[in-house]
């Protein structure tokens, strides 16, 4: 594998990918060289070179794209141009004019693309999909998910971006808890949303920006409703705008009980259930390893899809179905009524249980 963009992600999927067997990280590349070989030197990588440089190496199979999310369509689809698998970070583009080529060319080609989050897969949303796919809560329902605090502009040393088209709550944020309500329930054929950008702008607070004012050019406060393929009904809301609250991150309602959902940002738990007849919730014992920061298990993954043929977990028909909701949240709001979703996709198929360290197939 290669890794284009070695930015403040890059780091935990340097580590993340070396603890996968399958997979070896050869090659780092950026737009600024020097700044590739001073990450290079850091991890002790073999070849620090420019992008045209590391996807002319036929040596790479998979690069994984790590730029800014303005261009991550863009940079997908030189991947795939110059024959190799793609993988990116999260969002799979800013609109679904962006993300559809994308899938388009590499089916083309015979090639597999893949894209953040890959978070469910870490053991705690694995511990989940166990659960729910038992009947542990019987036939589900209903589900919440619920991201809100007040923005990044207090600590994010250049919170701007934030604030501009491909920002906002729902794409910087929604694309965990979409992936995992989908892993969990399946894809969603209905939305509509109330949304608003409730302050014109932003006053930066981190200490390299304070002061700074920043134009809000995005929806900052998103509430939605999905009608799940499954019949069930979800609740969301996205939002910069709060300051405090007590909410879950996200729960699913069932015939039998209820699942509380861990931080679909994070890999580990805590699982709890409450059935029918229980006075309390109940802590749930992870079934599931990879419960660590382990960004890059989804490229280990597509390391995995390739050599055996099985379908990739972390696709990109799953990121592009994500990336049709996002932008039919907002769509919804703006037009005032529900919006069908064009796309659809399978279930991500379930880790097995008692997988070897460094493994993901039995």
């Amino acid at each position: 594998m290669g890794l284009i963009g070695v930015g403040n992600i890059s780091p935990a999927y340097i580590k993340g990918s070396r603890a996968f067997e399958n997979l070896d990280l050869v090659a780092v590349s950026d737009i600024d060289v020097e700044r590739a070989k001073a990450r290079a030197a850091e991890f002790n990588i073999a070849k620090a070179c420019s992008v045209d440089e590391l996807l002319a190496d036929p040596e790479i199979e998979i690069v994984v794209n790590l730029t800014v999310p303005q261009s991550h369509a863009a940079v997908n689809m030189q991947i795939i141009n110059a024959g190799k698998n793609a993988y990116a970070e999260k969002p799979f583009g800013l609109s679904r004019e962006e993300g559809k080529p994308v899938l388009d060319a590499a089916a083309a080609k015979k090639l597999l693309v893949g894209c953040a989050p890959d978070t469910f897969l870490g053991g705690g949303i694995q511990t989940c999909r166990k659960l729910i796919d038992e009947g542990a809560i019987g036939e589900p329902i209903a589900a919440v998910a619920y991201m809100v605090g007040h923005g990044p502009e207090s600590w994010h040393p250049n919170p701007t971006f934030y604030y501009a088209r491909g920002g906002g709550p729902m794409f910087d944020m929604g694309p965990y808890y979409l992936t995992a309500l989908i892993n969990l329930l399946g894809p969603v054929k209905r939305v509509t949303a109330s949304a608003r950008a409730s302050f014109p702008e932003r006053t930066a607070t981190s200490k390299e920006l304070n002061g700074l004012k920043i134009p809000v050019e995005i929806p900052t406060h998103i509430a939605g409703v999905m009608d799940f393929e499954s019949g069930a009904i979800g609740n969301l809301i996205m939002s910069f705008d709060v300051w405090s609250h007590s909410l879950p991150r996200i729960e699913i309602y069932g015939s039998e009980g209820s699942l509380n959902v861990p931080d679909p940002n994070t890999f580990g738990g805590p699982v709890k259930i409450r059935k029918a007849a229980d006075k309390d919730w109940q802590d749930v014992t992870l079934t599931h390893g990879y419960t660590e920061n382990m960004r890059g298990i989804g490229v280990a993954d597509m390391a995995y899809a390739l050599r055996s043929g099985r379908a990739n977990r972390a696709s990109g028909a799953l990121a592009y179905h994500v990336l049709d909701l996002m932008q039919s949240f907002h769509e919804a709001s703006e037009q005032g009524k529900h919006i069908m979703i064009g796309s659809t996709v399978a279930k991500p198929a379930p880790l097995p249980v008692g997988l070897k360290p460094g493994t993901l197939d039995e």
